[in-house]
């Protein structure tokens, strides 16, 4: 019996030592080992080791060991204040809601007692947001069967493709495509040899997916540069232009505690460098994780229990700027509550999704979506069960969704549960958009008896009406570098970053006129006009923005003539208006139109055919109210042969870019064709911009004052100051 009792207290003793270092797995074993040399007869110390044993089995989701655990400290009488709280949670993770339902009661009588007898204001506000966690409970375990009834438009499905028999958590797409995932795995190709005193496993490293040409996924693969350590990485984000990575990482140290922190990796041509610590607050005593960024790069929300939270985690956020970042702040109710708000991502349309076990769910942490709204039917911060809600009756709005949350914290939102099957009796968490579609991928550890996440798929159906369109320089590639201006009579004002392909999409809405505004810096201005329809079944409309370079010629396409004459062809028209309506978007532009021969004929002779061709199209452009002072015609005739820019030679593979077309090089060509097709890009019309700053004096060299947008908004400076309307 000594001997045993000596083992005890030694496990024990260690066990101490791993838990204050946030070393569960291992804590755990050695409390087990305490439990069972502790003989029967002590209840007492058994009910005690049992209650941190199942501290530490809670910690690390193995559920059924928890159960039997804090069971066990029932048994014995050992159950503190919220031993039922936590049964209660693991019973909802198991399924079985009326043993949940009970041990949520027992915990608010436990509970309510204990706060009648708190004196201190501060422990008395810890027991309030209990209270309130196990009121939650008791209404969770009442509904949770007719949420799972009624269901959702979701549909979910495991992609074992990216799964192994370890875990598997936090997918995040990249690329311009969404070709490309990554997510953190603990399976066996993690580098480093140790196994986690956390969770018995390797420390996670970051693992990524691509797909191929025809659109299926390839193996996962690890990341063959510094990204990953020996080191826990895992729940990575991006920023709009895929190249940033911010990342979770834990550093081990043998006589100190783990906090977790953020860092974050570049992305060098295919590359990630190796990851630095992200400064969001100066606390060396706190956890900051789960980092998101919003879709505009305005801001990096995370998840943190830093004091001056609403209790557990909260996710809080700090302003991203080019001058490093900001202060921070706790986004505040009604997304935070007195339990653990982690795992924030954003949908692109603005949405912002978390995981919780502090609102009501089906079990261990459920998905929410919080949407900003202003609508004050949807003020009050409770379950909405009853009335109308935009219009539709409690009923009506349960079928949409089990349940909505509203209240204001850093702005009015309502919160949405979006039910079954998305979420589950397990964990649901990390979620990753394809895009502006309601579909992507997400973790969860529903189904897996030793609580191991997977990455699963969900999509969900539902009528979306987006706009696509690619900003690219004329007869050139694209501009990752251009903004896209929207303005909708609706009140809509935003500015739009485009991918590296030079792409944007962007949601819209029915019934609303909209004005586009292409713009980058060197280029002139081109916009484009839109009217979205009502629609039945989801629609993509496709915007094209070509725009103009302000230094180099710049081709005007299918501008034709008769033979040996200046005379305008009938199909030209469309390309000349396409021009007016240039020249008109960009109204202090002058330009010199130039007309270019072969050079088959003599020089006086090109020079007037072309000289006559450049006043043809003028007038033209005079004719549909372009001012004439803004347009000077010059024919060059042969004297300006045609120079290949790269694009060209994508066409024409036997020109290398900065090649010169003249008459030498055309005749050193052997074969006829290719002679010809030389000779047709010399014939061309093109113009040049002179200046950028027509009709912005006036007589006496004073900067006239610009018109102002008719928005409610003022503009920023690097916005265009024209009304788009």
């Amino acid at each position: 019996m000594m001997l045993c009792a000596c083992g005890a207290d030694s496990a024990m003793k260690k066990g101490d030592k791993f838990y204050a270092l946030g070393e569960y797995y291992d804590a755990a074993a050695q409390y087990k080992k305490a439990y069972a040399q502790t003989p029967a007869k002590q209840r007492r110390l058994r009910g005690q080791r049992a209650l941190k044993m199942a501290d530490c089995y809670r910690r690390i989701n193995q559920t059924q060991r928890a159960l039997a655990a804090y069971n066990n400290a029932v048994r014995y009488k050992q159950a503190d204040s919220l031993t039922h709280l936590y049964l209660g949670q693991l019973m909802m993770k198991n399924g079985d809601y009326k043993s949940a339902q009970k041990s949520f009661e027992q915990a608010i009588d436990s509970l309510e007692q204990s706060l009648h007898r708190e004196e201190k204001d501060t422990r008395r506000e810890v027991l309030k947001g209990q209270v309130r966690l196990a009121r939650e409970g008791v209404a969770a375990a009442r509904q949770a069967q007719e949420w799972k009834r009624l269901g959702s438009k979701y549909t979910v499905r495991r992609e074992d493709l990216f799964n192994s028999r370890r875990a598997e958590y936090s997918p995040a797409l990249n690329g311009d495509a969404f070709d490309q995932i990554y997510f953190t795995s603990t399976r066996n190709q993690a580098q480093g040899d140790e196994l986690s005193g956390i969770t018995g496993t390797k420390n996670g490293d970051i693992f990524y997916a691509q797909k191929d040409e025809k659109g299926k996924w390839g193996k996962p693969q690890t990341i063959d540069s510094e990204l990953n350590s020996d080191f826990d990485e895992g729940a990575c984000c991006f920023s709009a232009d895929g190249k940033t990575m911010y990342l979770t990482q834990c550093r081990t140290d043998p006589s100190y505690p783990r906090y977790a922190t953020i860092v974050k990796s570049q992305r060098s041509d295919a590359s990630w460098g190796k990851p630095v610590e992200v400064t969001v607050a100066r606390d060396t005593l706190s956890t900051f994780a789960h980092p998101a960024v919003s879709p505009d790069d305005q801001w990096l929300y995370f998840v943190s229990d830093m004091p001056g939270g609403l209790g557990g985690y909260d996710i809080w956020r700090i302003p991203l700027s080019a001058n490093g970042l900001g202060a921070v702040e706790n986004i505040g109710a009604p997304v935070n509550t007195p339990g653990d708000e982690l795992f924030p991502t954003f949908r692109p349309n603005g949405d912002l999704y978390f995981s919780s076990n502090g609102h009501p769910g089906l079990g261990g942490l459920d998905i929410f979506i919080a949407k900003p709204t202003t609508a004050p039917s949807q003020r009050e911060g409770s379950i909405i069960d009853s009335g109308a809600v935009d219009g539709k009756s409690g009923e009506e709005k349960a079928k949409q969704s089990p349940f909505l949350l509203g209240g204001a914290g850093g702005g009015l939102y309502v919160l949405e549960h979006p039910g079954y099957p998305l979420n589950s009796q397990g964990d649901d968490f990390g979620m990753t958009f394809e895009g502006l579609h309601n579909r992507g991928f997400f973790s969860s550890n529903r189904g897996d008896a030793r609580g191991w996440d997977h990455i699963y798929s969900f999509e969900k159906s539902e009528v979306m009406v987006t706009v696509k369109g690619w900003v690219y320089e004329r007869d050139g590639y694209e501009l990752p570098a251009g903004q896209v201006y929207m303005v909708g009579n609706d009140g809509t004002n935003q500015k739009l970053s485009v991918k590296g392909d030079g792409s944007f999409t962007q949601e819209i809405q029915t019934g609303v006129d909209y004005v586009f505004l292409g713009t980058c810096k060197g280029f002139l201005n081109h916009k484009e006009e839109l009217r979205v329809d009502t629609a039945t079944v989801s629609h993509e409309y496709v915007l094209q923005f070509p725009l103009a370079n302000i230094s180099a010629p710049v081709l005007i396409d299918n501008i034709f003539y008769d033979f040996d004459k200046a005379t305008l062809r009938p199909e030209s028209q469309t390309a000349l208006d396409e021009l007016v309506k240039l020249l008109n978007e960009n109204p202090n532009v002058t330009i010199e139109l130039s007309a270019h021969t072969d050079y088959r004929g003599s020089a006086q002779y090109n020079e007037r055919l072309s000289q006559r061709r450049a006043e043809s199209v003028v007038n033209y452009l005079i004719e549909h109210g372009i001012a004439a002072d803004r347009l000077t015609p010059k024919g060059y005739g042969k004297e300006k042969p045609k120079t290949v820019r790269r694009k060209l030679t994508e066409k024409f593979p036997y020109l290398k870019e900065n090649d010169v077309l003249t008459e030498d090089f055309i005749k050193a060509l052997k074969d006829p064709e290719q002679q010809e097709a030389c000779n047709q890009l010399n014939r061309r019309t093109e113009f040049i911009v002179l200046r950028t700053t027509y009709g912005l004096f006036d007589d006496k060299g004073n900067l006239k004052a610009l018109p102002t947008p008719k928005t409610d908004e003022e503009p920023a400076d690097d916005e265009p100051t024209d009304d788009l309307f």
